[in-house]
């Protein structure tokens, strides 16, 4: 079986029972809504202890448990530029404000990356009179950029200069 077969059988599986998001995210426990729905579609891999929740909930076989603590080739499957109309707004906002994020993040912490590993993300729904609001907090560890071969008064990493 492959992942994508796995990540259908899940699927059909929650709309059989009707279950949401956040009641299989209760029942596996352990990560963020975000992690764990992301491993249900095939993008994030489950602890042991994890896969085996997911396991018993979804009646699955030994190997298909098994196949949600492997790590996944993440992003597969996704066209560049995405074509799902709520993915694509995402491509845009990193399209049209990446540099702009960019040229921030590198004059307050140095040169270097916002790690995408090393990251913590939370969704939450804000009322607003006018249509609810979607309000996305991303938390990632600055990663400066080594500076092979440095030597001297030339600093090691890309960490912001004093």
């Amino acid at each position: 079986m492959k992942r994508s077969d796995l990540t259908e059988k899940l699927l059909d599986i929650k709309r059989e029972k009707g279950w949401s998001w956040k009641y299989i995210c209760e029942k596996i426990g352990g990560y963020s809504e975000v992690l764990i729905v992301g491993a249900i579609l095939g993008h994030m891999k489950l602890t042991k202890p994890q896969a085996a929740n997911a396991g018993e909930l979804f009646g699955l076989s030994k190997a298909e448990t098994a196949m949600l603590n492997e790590v996944p080739m993440r992003g597969e499957g996704t066209p560049m530029p995405p074509t799902d109309p709520l993915i694509y707004r995402f491509y845009e906002l990193v399209m049209i404000n990446g540099p702009a994020w960019k040229a921030l993040i590198e004059e307050e912490f140095g040169d270097g990356i916002m790690s995408a590993i090393d990251f913590d993300m939370v969704m939450e729904r804000l009322p607003d009179p006018k249509g609810d609001r979607v309000k996305i907090t991303m938390s990632g560890k600055f990663l400066p950029y080594k500076y092979y071969g440095a030597s001297g008064n030339v600093p090691a990493y890309g960490f912001k200069e004093e």
